[in-house]
């Protein structure tokens, strides 16, 4: 390969008459011709050049030189370009002047387009300075690659103006066609190593979902790392599961779940690159010859299908561990890309496998937990009564990022006068704490109401007497009512309110009010104050809808529009089954993004 030897920077001096009249007679400069023909006022396309190119044309031609040369402008245009580099390029001056000359030329190795952080001669050229590389790579008009030596150093292009002026030379003036027959392995520089890793923590450790942890790590690998990834898990039960395999064509990603499924258990004598990871005992390479004897195992076997199937010449696989046990195998293949792995890309690619593994037990411990949590919230909320004349029905929604349970609830049980009693209530929270305080208060009401013949005000204010004595809860809503026939055969409501939003009461006409009334402070104040009761009758084939503030409320709403947003659904809602009725209510009415947990109690009365 040639060498270029810098001893100082070239001086050009440009003479103000010899500018477009002549630019399209000489070979120096070779200006397109249209630029040529325009006059000393063109200036280049709109993303072209910011400079007159008709005053590029330079003192000493171009052609001067015994190499290919152009001249690009402040922003990277190329302005001008002489014969051997038209001839070099297998591109005409028109095809060259006002392009970006990185976007157009630059290349990596194998063709791919070359990162601007990674091409040293933009780099000399941002920075102003004289640079050599004595081997790139340029595209060629054919779609080949050229392999280039060049120097480029600052050039003063007239009228205020900075440029550069480019040298290059092809030696053998061969093109090398793409993929190349022994490709260097790529391997991330220090920086952009350090960057991937803590994007890894960063992303992985901001979610506790095990499938989305699993959806950020192959963005994080796919294509910047490999073609393909390929995730075992071992499951609570010592089971591997062979979970994602996803192949990148460039940006486009393809799941292949017909590889995806059971995978045979692990051999404790395998010495083969999956079974040793899937161990927690090593990283190693692999390739299809890996697998081409007679396999040791199952999981050989589906190995030798893997590569046979997806056409990896080359994989690297690491163990994914916690601080407490081995998780599964990241396996990492190319199969387009050309280039093998070494071991030199093991320390990275076991440093995400070990990010991975932290953010995976973090998230299965929190589904553990979320589990065990929604098992409590089913058990503490009760089932409903069959009563005799009353349809019933209950919904509840825990919050979706939270421990999945909360402080809303729900209650309906008969009292021994043979009315119906009914409550709703909010405890503040919604995490486990906040379950334990809903059961204490709905256990404690549940006792006052069928042991105290009273009206509902003063049941709740023997619960608020006693919430701040016997329970942790500092603050809680609720409404308790009942519902009992009345003289004239229709049925009436009784309740009193504790800081809850109103019962909503619909007519089967679809006409929907709020009850307004009977409303108090909310628990936990004790102010001493005597709470009201309101009464009011519940028309044949009506509707009344108990709810907690989740069902309302939005971070970009107010109350008031809340409310009237389940007015106007619940309304138009009235003719459907009750069941159907409270699905549609919660489907329509309940906030998108909503974090916090919902219940709804609904009660129809009889048509008569």
């Amino acid at each position: 390969m040639s060498k270029w030897r810098v001893e100082s920077s070239p001086v050009w001096e440009y003479g103000e008459g010899e500018q477009a009249g002549h630019a399209g007679e000489r070979d120096a400069g070779r200006m397109s011709r249209e630029a040529a023909m325009a006059g000393p006022e063109h200036t280049g396309t709109v993303d072209g050049p910011s400079v007159p190119t008709a005053s590029l044309a330079p003192a000493v031609p171009l052609d001067a030189i015994g190499a290919g040369a152009y001249i690009v402008d402040e922003q990277g245009f190329i302005v001008a370009v002489n014969a051997y580099a038209e001839q070099i390029l297998g591109r005409t001056a028109a095809e060259l002047i006002g392009h970006d000359a990185h976007d157009l030329l630059h290349r990596g190795p194998q063709g791919q387009p070359l990162p601007r952080t990674q091409c040293a001669m933009r780099q000399a050229f941002h920075a102003g300075r004289t640079a050599q590389g004595e081997e790139d790579y340029f595209a060629h008009a054919d779609g080949t690659v050229l392999r280039i030596s060049w120097l480029i150093t600052p050039y003063d292009i007239g009228d205020h103006h900075g440029g550069t002026l480019v040298v290059f030379h092809a030696p053998d003036e061969t093109h090398v066609a793409e993929p190349q027959p022994e490709p260097k392995a790529q391997h991330l520089s220090e920086l952009a190593r350090l960057a991937l890793l803590a994007e890894t923590t960063t992303r992985l450790t901001s979610t506790l979902d095990v499938d989305e942890a699993l959806r950020r790590l192959v963005s994080l690998v796919l294509p910047r790392l490999a073609d393909w990834v390929v995730v075992d898990l071992i499951t609570e039960r010592d089971e591997v599961w062979r979970t994602v395999v996803v192949h990148a064509d460039g940006e486009t990603l393809t799941h292949r779940e017909d590889l995806q499924g059971p995978m045979p258990p692990v051999p404790e004598e395998s010495q083969m690159p999956l079974s040793r990871a899937l161990r927690g005992v090593a990283s190693n390479l692999a390739g299809p010859q890996t697998y081409q004897g007679a396999p040791d195992s199952g999981i050989a076997v589906e190995q030798r299908r893997l590569f046979d199937v997806t056409g990896m010449h080359s994989a690297a696989i690491a163990p994914i561990r916690s601080t407490r046990a081995v998780l599964g195998a990241l396996t990492l293949g190319r199969g387009e890309n050309p280039a093998a792995f070494t071991p030199a890309d093991l320390p990275l690619i076991e440093d995400i496998a070990r990010r991975a593994g932290l953010a995976l037990d973090n998230a299965r411990l929190y589904q553990r937990q979320r589990k065990v949590a929604e098992t409590m919230q089913n058990h503490l909320l009760p089932q409903m009564p069959s009563l005799s004349g009353l349809e019933m029905t209950v919904r509840y929604l825990p919050a979706p990022d939270a421990s999945q349970v909360g402080g809303d609830w729900y209650d309906a049980f008969p009292l021994a006068d043979a009315s119906t009693a009914l409550a709703i209530g909010d405890v503040a929270g919604h995490d486990l704490e906040a379950a334990a305080g809903m059961a204490q208060v709905r256990n404690m009401l549940r006792a006052y109401a069928w042991s105290q013949h009273e009206p509902p005000s003063r049941i709740v204010e023997r619960l608020d007497e006693a919430i701040q004595h016997i329970t942790d809860v500092t603050m809680a809503t609720t409404i308790f009512a009942r519902v009992e026939p009345a003289d004239d055969g229709d049925w009436q409501l009784s309740w009193t309110n504790a800081g809850h939003p109103p019962p909503l009461l619909i007519s089967r006409d679809g006409l929907a009010h709020y009850l307004t009334d009977g409303h108090g402070i909310l628990l936990g104040t004790q102010t001493g104050t005597r709470r009201p009761d309101a009464t009011v009758q519940l028309p044949p084939g009506s509707t009344l809808v108990l709810y907690t503030d989740g069902l309302i409320e939005a971070p970009r709403r107010t109350l008031d529009e809340g409310l009237e947003r389940l007015r106007q659904h619940a309304a138009a809602l009235a003719h459907r089954p009750l069941a159907s009725f409270t699905d549609q209510l919660l489907r329509r009415v309940r906030p998108s993004g909503n974090d916090d947990d919902v219940a709804v109690l609904a009660v129809r009365v009889p048509t008569g």
